[in-house]
């Protein structure tokens, strides 16, 4: 859903440079689609006309009119509001929840997957149970942490190389060898 919110805000940015609004050179401005802090201010909110506004010399909230007057039409969104000082909160339509309801029964096990890793390698070294010592709770939490970031990875299109290790070196273990043999 954040992809298709970004494109129409695309869409609507590029409608202000046709326009005049916007000066068809100004660099497209690095704006997020996030989720506000409160569900009262809609489903997804974006700061795009405020990081507009100092480039186009205007009001931040007259530059967010111009750009909600300018955003395409879409049946996923019901209804686009500003707030504060030119945020942009969208309300997605109930359609909009139940294709993406769709899509993840039909892709399954893929929902979600990327291919943004490009077959990259990355390694993900975790736990170091120390077997001289006592083993804690602490551990386990850090087994589950780092297997599940390396998840994250691998199906974001890496190569995550696993390494659940333990220290088997040293003069600690030399310790306890000596100390099991006597």
């Amino acid at each position: 859903m954040k992809n298709l919110l970004r494109a129409l805000i695309s869409q609507g940015i590029e409608a202000l440079r046709a326009n005049g609004t916007l000066t068809a050179d100004s660099l497209p401005p690095e704006f997020v689609v996030e989720r506000p802090k409160t569900r009262d201010h809609g489903d997804f909110a974006t700061n795009a006309a405020m990081l507009l506004a100092k480039a186009a010399r205007s009001n931040p909230r007259a530059l967010a009119q111009a750009l909600v007057e300018a955003l395409p039409r879409s049946e996923d969104v019901s209804k686009v509001e500003i707030a504060g000082p030119g945020f942009i909160n969208f309300h997605l339509a109930p359609a909009a929840y139940q294709r993406e309801a769709a899509s993840v029964i039909k892709e399954a096990h893929d929902y979600g997957r990327n291919l943004s890793g490009n077959g990259r390698t990355v390694g993900v070294e975790y736990v170091s149970a120390n077997p001289t010592g006592p083993l804690h709770v602490g551990h386990g939490r850090a087994a589950a942490i780092g297997d599940c970031v390396a998840r994250v990875l691998d199906a974001n299109g890496w190569n995550a190389k696993r390494e659940f290790y333990y220290n088997d070196a040293g003069v600690q273990i030399e310790n306890l060898a000596l100390s099991t043999q006597a």
